[in-house]
């Protein structure tokens, strides 16, 4: 994309302002004032202001840009405004404006876009147009084909630097980066690649097979969208190949389709982490609120139903509440801590899942690592809780069912946390799915039984337990059962 110069202004804070002021001058007419208004400001900058816009005036100033000015913008605004534009402008400047766009943006668009219009609008495309971008639809969603540009440059071995320099000059405009300069053969397969850099300082009359590096890193069409960020990631490459089965070019990945493949990756685990039903994740501000309370409504419910059994386990332990009814007191405290626990460890893996850092350590060491780590969290928290609930229960046996307890929980919360979101990594399913929500709603079962049946055997045992450890009589007087 052209980059305009530096604006004078600052966006970040003048937004507000630059917004009330090409309102005011939209709503008065005075479109002369609009132009010098926006020319100075780069083209994102100018889809955020159009964005913040009444619908009936995004139109109108979108108009007011120039017809390349307005292909680049319109690339930068939110899907929502997106359709609202198509809606609102003329047929034939939503065609002119659809013609233009790169193949993968057009392809994001037509993402969002209701079946009927997508297939009203690629049969009104050139016919080379609407070849490029019927290849992209057919690629699967969320997969380097359908994540691909087709505009890119592919020179021959048997260029000279001089020719090569030609041709990127000539398509320089048409196409997505100049940066990586891609070597096919006669069938379109890859066999090379080479920088603009690498290309600029050879000699005119050397190869492009004696300059270009065979060693190339690609991926396929079918390859995860994810996969493909952390291969950019990884090379910190500014665009990586996609070849087919037969390993023929057939586009290119840009780090700029690369970092909204992260936000939007980043953006639905931590909608799963915390309970809410994957979605559009970027529209969610913009969702209607039954579509926002049917996205949280799903766990929210497994909550109730879990919460259903920790009553039932209660009940069918109150014989050991009624004896000493302090042990109540407590529960909260220890269903919290074991999720509280099981979150962090949960965590801690699925981000070294997403970064693959987890590789080198190996899975079985990273849950060992975790139950120690929630063995020493427990045996930590036992020299705070246990004094204060002894104290609290006037007895022995609170303090040590609540550390004994304690200790159990935060190690198997711990053990939970990190093996959950393995095991549905290795089933194929998004570990993200190990929401916060699930690790709590075991602890709280679990940990409601083992704090219960462990005050029930030393309501039981405790007595002899005392005797054998030679402890006064006096001190077992205190014991309150």
């Amino acid at each position: 994309m052209t980059e305009k110069p530096a604006a004078p202004l600052n966006i970040g804070l003048d937004a507000d302002l630059l917004l009330h002021e090409l309102q005011a001058l939209l709503e008065m007419g005075n479109y002369d004032a609009v132009k010098p208004l926006l020319s100075p400001l780069q083209e994102v900058d100018i889809a955020e202001v159009i964005g913040g816009l009444p619908r009936t005036l995004q139109a109108l100033a979108f108009r007011l840009l120039s017809k390349d000015e307005a292909i680049e913008v319109y690339e930068y605004l939110e899907p929502p405004v997106q359709q609202s534009l198509l809606e609102l402008l003329r047929s034939g400047e939503v065609l002119e404006l659809v013609e233009e766009m790169s193949p993968d943006d057009r392809v994001r668009l037509f993402d969002e876009l209701p079946a009927k219009v997508v297939r009203r609008l690629l049969s009104q495309l050139s016919p080379v147009e609407r070849r490029v971008t019927a290849q992209l639809l057919g690629y699967a969603s969320e997969t380097a084909g359908r994540l691909m540009t087709t505009e890119f440059i592919d020179l021959k071995e048997v260029h000279s630097a001089a020719q090569a320099l030609t041709i990127v000059r000539r398509r320089a405009r048409e196409t997505e980066t100049i940066y990586s300069l891609y070597v096919t053969d006669a069938g379109r397969h890859l066999t090379g690649i080479l920088s603009l850099r690498d290309l600029v300082t050879a000699e005119p009359e050397n190869r492009i097979g004696d300059v270009m590096t065979r060693e190339v890193v690609s991926v396929n069409t079918d390859t995860d969208q994810e996969e493909v960020a952390r291969a950019i990631q990884r090379y910190d490459f500014l665009a990586v190949p996609v070849v087919d089965r037969e390993r023929r070019l057939v586009g290119i990945v840009t780090v700029d389709d690369v970092i909204d493949v992260i936000e939007q990756e980043a953006t639905r685990d931590l909608y799963a982490a915390g309970a809410v039903e994957a979605g559009d994740e970027d529209d969610y501000f913009q969702s209607n609120l039954f579509t926002v309370a049917r996205r949280r409504v799903v766990w929210l419910s497994v909550l109730v139903v879990a919460s259903f059994v920790t009553s039932e386990v209660i009940a069918v332990n109150e014989e050991v509440l009624k004896e000493v009814v302090l042990l109540a007191a407590f529960i909260p405290l220890l269903a919290g801590t074991g999720g509280n626990v099981g979150a962090q460890s949960s965590t801690v893996v699925i981000r070294g899942l997403s970064t693959q850092s987890i590789t080198s350590l190996g899975e079985f060491r990273a849950v060992a690592r975790e139950a120690t780590a929630g063995l020493l969290l427990g045996l930590l928290m036992m020299l705070l809780v246990v004094p204060f609930a002894w104290w609290r229960g006037q007895s022995p046996l609170v303090g040590l069912s609540v550390g004994t307890s304690l200790l159990a929980i935060t190690t198997l919360a711990a053990t939970a946390g990190a093996a959950f979101p393995l095991l549905f990594n290795r089933l194929g399913w998004d570990p993200a799915l190990m929401s916060t929500p699930f690790i709590t709603t075991c602890t709280d079962v679990v940990g409601t039984l083992i704090y219960l049946k462990t005050a029930q055997w030393l309501l039981l045992n405790m007595p002899q337990l005392v005797a054998a450890t030679g402890i006064s009589t006096q001190l077992l007087a205190a014991i309150h059962f």
